[in-house]
């Protein structure tokens, strides 16, 4: 999906696993590429893309309307966040200030510059056992908060936002301590893993499609083919039991690995069903099946995105 020259992106988040391979195919699409860093973010998945434009947020608010100024971008993904599955009493500070105010902050520098494009990043854990709002966690929880921040900001400006929920992503570059990367660890270390009983369900997209739909949500508020405020899950529309992930990952690597089903319990408001009443963005369908994402992960395929 070409866009032309002129486009400017600004992207928040550009050094984790999604907002890396955005930020890569902005780049090899033709885009002027903004990113927002701290200074001290891990920039190791940007290190070899040359042509992006990095600004260093200095944690103000004066400092985020300078770096949108000096961005001037025609649209802004955001998909800076921090996310914790169980939190303690100290990642409080962290959730709110990563999920809601620097997400404020960047919405205000926005709109103090006439920039009124945005592209933000939900997840299917805001709708717990498939309600219209009930959070998995206290991450789930601050990401809705800023939806309602930007439902203030949208009643009051001239922003527009589409909301992409979601689901468990994966695929090559992911450093996330999450299921995927603890199959590779046990299928090349022979390191034991101890699972739940594996009867949840896991709706897992692979990253290309994740980005296809950043792409083509991007494309559709530049079109203007929009309303004001619009979200769209972004599912495989095919979950598999956790189970049968991973015998379908097993017949992929030739052998069986070495997990202990059982002995871990399921999670305080485990999803054992992932959310289903989304709607998908027009136009946009899953392309890679669980097996080929899996390929692609293992390094028996790598496209090099």
């Amino acid at each position: 999906m070409n866009i032309p020259e002129k486009e400017v992106a600004l992207v928040t988040g550009p050094t984790g696993f999604i907002g890396s391979h955005l930020t890569r195919r902005l780049i090899r699409d033709g885009w002027t590429v903004n990113v927002v860093v701290r200074e001290n973010s891990d920039r190791q998945l940007l290190s070899e893309t040359s042509g992006i434009v990095a600004h260093v947020h200095d944690g103000t608010t004066e400092n985020m309307i300078e770096i949108v100024r000096t961005a001037k971008p025609s649209i802004v993904f955001h998909l800076a966040s921090c996310f914790i599955v169980r939190h303690q009493s100290a990642d409080i500070k962290d959730l709110i200030a990563s999920n809601i105010f620097f997400g404020t902050q960047l919405v205000e520098a926005m709109i103090s510059n006439g920039v009124f494009k945005m592209i933000n990043t939900g997840t299917s854990w805001q709708h717990f056992k498939n309600a219209n709002y009930d959070p998995v966690n206290l991450y789930a929880a601050t990401k809705h908060a800023f939806e309602a921040v930007l439902k203030y900001y949208i009643e009051t400006t001239a922003l527009n936002v589409i909301t992409l929920k979601l689901f468990d992503t994966y695929g090559p570059d992911d450093r996330r301590p999450k299921l995927f990367n603890l199959l590779k660890q046990t299928e090349y270390r022979n390191i034991p893993l101890p699972m739940s009983q594996g009867e949840q369900l896991i709706d897992a997209v692979y990253i290309d499609d994740v980005i296809e739909a950043f792409l083509m949500a991007g494309k559709r508020l530049l079109d203007r083919e929009h309303a004001r405020y619009e979200e769209y899950a972004v599912s495989s529309g095919d979950p598999v039991s956790l189970r049968d992930l991973v015998r379908l990952y097993e017949k992929l690597a030739g052998k069986q690995l070495l997990i202990n089903w059982g002995e871990r319990p399921y999670r305080d408001r485990e999803v054992m069903v992932p959310w289903n009443r989304g709607k998908l963005l027009p136009g946009w369908s899953p392309q890679y099946s669980l097996q080929e994402g899996l390929k692609n992960l293992r390094g028996e395929v790598h496209d090099g995105n």
